[in-house]
């Protein structure tokens, strides 16, 4: 501020929201975050614009998930403020979409995807966060990025259970699988085996869930996760 230095403290602004974010000062880090969004515009800068939107969805987001602990619920049954809060997060990263596909920035447009899907699958509107995670997926595997893809399939199973359409989850649960095998991820590979026993209990065949959840309790047993 001193130097005039409008887009350096549009950046600190901005970094000081995020903070304030993992410290769980929300309403705090949105002001923050608002100067990052407000200072971009005004210079011009879509790109420090397009970060603020991407930053103040994440505060809402991460707001939204804090509330919604306090209230064990599945997806979709959500108390008020909670529910306008993900919904508040789901409209900055839409208007973050939006500017970095003028931008044609894939990569953000990746993370993009990624978070709508998954604001949507809190708000309990699955077939929205489907068309969202596929999105997703795709831009994962045009950048070969093999934990983003692992995530979109995870992310895909769990919102197929909640349409009832347990084959297809088991599917995605199953491409979860192989590809936390690939990347050497043992708690996620225990996750996705939890997800299948959960699958195929569901789908009536109890040998496989058996099956599953044995492979479940080994790496749990190996990793000492009590």
């Amino acid at each position: 501020r001193t130097i005039g230095d409008r887009i350096g403290e549009a950046k600190a602004s901005g970094n000081l929201g995020n903070t304030l974010k993992i410290l769980g000062q929300f309403d705090e880090a949105v002001v923050c975050c608002q100067r990052h969004l407000d200072i971009s515009q005004e210079q011009g800068d879509k790109v420090g614009e397009a970060r603020a939107l991407y930053n103040i969805g994440n505060v809402y987001h991460a707001k939204g998930k804090h509330l919604s602990w306090n209230v064990a619920q599945d997806p979709g049954y959500l108390p008020q403020e909670v529910k306008e809060t993900l919904q508040k997060a789901s409209e900055y990263y839409e208007r973050n979409l939006s500017l970095v596909k003028e931008l044609g920035d894939r990569a953000a447009q990746g993370r993009a995807y990624g978070n709508l899907g998954n604001t949507q699958y809190l708000l309990g509107n699955f077939s929205e966060a489907i068309a969202f995670h596929k999105e997703r997926l795709a831009i994962a595997k045009e950048f070969g990025d093999k934990a983003a893809e692992r995530r979109a399939y995870s992310n895909l199973g769990n919102a197929h259970i909640f349409l009832g359409r347990f084959d297809i989850s088991a599917e995605y649960y199953k491409k979860t699988l192989q590809l936390s095998r690939q990347l050497k991820d043992q708690a996620v590979e225990a996750q996705a085996c939890y997800s299948l026993g959960n699958t195929y209990t569901l789908l009536q065949d109890y040998e496989r869930a058996i099956e599953y959840h044995l492979k479940h309790l080994v790496i749990a047993q190996e990793l000492g996760d009590r």
